[in-house]
């Protein structure tokens, strides 16, 4: 069984876990197991939970952990659900959660999920296959404002509603449903300088791909979750790849670690109102140099970890 991924901040997060043989882990983002078979390597005596809509992801991984133990179960799912799958399987309290939040290479490089704008295929882009909503169906049924907004919103661009007016002209003469046809009309629509320049196209899709998987908004409902299920000094380890992430994640971890505004300075701070995290990483850890070289789809990540009180 060959290697399918290259498992990003792999020992940073690992050693961030602070993992404890014989306890309860939950690996939110299995992919294709780089994490979870550390885990479950360091956690022989304990229990190892995880999530992954993708079915590829699945079925490889749950060969991979098999070689290496049996205490692992695996649910074919977002992990938007983990509070209440977990409390199904009587697992009320968990010792460490982990999020590797980037797409893996083998989704990326896999031509017929439309995820690379570098691929041509069909405009897909959904993580759980069974899902009804594609990227085809974004681009070509979305409103100019509604594509605006997501272009705006995820992807940050300038030239956003240049873009969305574009597609929504390309697609009254034809339904746009390949990736190159939609790299094509965001060239176009930007002009050829800037567009080699700034590469528009990289986040257009990156915008496409969080609509069409909400991961946003799965992110930041997820959290308290998190937060609620942590043993006391449990942690979060969460690696992110874009600043749309981060910046959720940085913000929550902020909010949870501090003396809540509304009782600063009371000589009693109710427990409701007291910090709930320690901020473990004051800054995001990086990845190294070498790991760069190693692999450059690595760049843009960063990891962030906070431990409960």
């Amino acid at each position: 069984m060959k290697k399918m991924h290259y498992s990003v901040l792999l020992k940073e997060s690992i050693d961030g876990l602070n993992i404890k043989d014989g306890g309860t882990y939950v690996d939110c983002t299995l992919g294709y197991a780089g994490h979870s078979k550390v885990i479950l390597e360091k956690n022989k005596k304990g229990k190892l939970f995880a999530f992954d809509e993708d079915e590829n992801a699945v079925k490889y991984s749950k060969e991979a952990l098999s070689s290496i133990g049996d205490n692992f179960t695996i649910f074919k799912e977002n992990f938007s659900n983990l509070k209440e799958t977990l409390e199904k399987e009587n697992i009320l309290k968990v010792d460490g959660f982990l999020f590797d939040l980037g797409f893996s290479s083998p989704q990326i490089d896999d031509a017929k999920r439309g995820f690379s704008f570098k691929l041509n295929a069909p405009l897909d882009m959904r993580m759980d296959t069974q899902n009804s909503l594609t990227a085809k169906d974004v681009v070509n049924t979305y409103s100019l404002e509604k594509l605006t907004e997501i272009f705006f919103k995820f992807a940050e661009e300038k030239y956003s509603k240049v873009i969305a007016s574009a597609i929504c002209k390309e697609r009254k003469n034809k339904e746009i449903v390949t990736t190159f046809e939609l790299v094509d009309i965001i060239q176009k629509a930007v002009g050829a300088s800037y567009f080699y320049k700034n590469h528009p196209e990289r986040k257009i899709f990156q915008a496409i791909r969080i609509e069409v998987n909400k991961e946003l908004s799965v992110l930041k409902d997820v959290l308290p979750d998190v937060t609620e299920l942590l043993n006391k000094k449990g942690r979060m380890a969460i690696i992110t790849f874009h600043s749309l992430e981060d910046r959720i994640v940085k913000k929550y971890m902020k909010e949870e670690s501090e003396v809540n505004e509304l009782v600063k300075g009371l000589p009693e701070i109710p427990d409701a109102y007291k910090p709930k995290l320690k901020l473990i990483t004051k800054k995001p850890i990086l990845p190294s140099e070498e790991e760069l070289k190693e692999n450059s789809r690595s760049k843009s990540a960063k990891l962030r970890v906070a431990e409960k009180l």
